[in-house]
């Protein structure tokens, strides 16, 4: 089992930068997928962005694309999603998660990001 704490959310105002670091108790299999999602207040949670551990290829939400970049670092397990010219319709509890096959399936406890206009 892959627990996962997320860390890096704060206040920052609008157009700032913030990066969240996610990082796992165990070494990441190479077989898997991590992701960020993000959830406002009254709003479903939605996808942010994704990596594979292996090859690094990326997705990306469009409201996010081109402002937003989504890293992994074997040496520290950690999964990093910088986050630049953030809006305040960026704010939300970010989430990372981490699956094998088509479902997320190990989850962090999230980290606050409020962006102040």
């Amino acid at each position: 089992q892959v627990q996962l704490v997320e860390s890096g959310g704060g206040l920052v105002q609008a157009g700032g930068s913030l990066r969240l670091s996610c990082v796992a108790s165990a070494p990441i299999s190479s077989r898997y997928v991590m992701g960020w999602f993000r959830q406002a207040p009254g709003k479903e949670r939605e996808f942010v962005a994704s990596i594979t551990w292996s090859g690094g290829s990326s997705n990306y939400a469009g409201s996010v694309k081109g402002r937003f970049t989504i890293s992994r670092e074997f040496a520290k397990n950690t999964v990093y999603l910088q986050m630049n010219s953030l809006k305040p319709e960026d704010a939300a509890v970010y989430y990372c998660a981490a699956r094998l096959a088509d479902k997320y399936e190990y989850w962090g406890q999230g980290t606050q990001v409020t962006v102040s206009s």
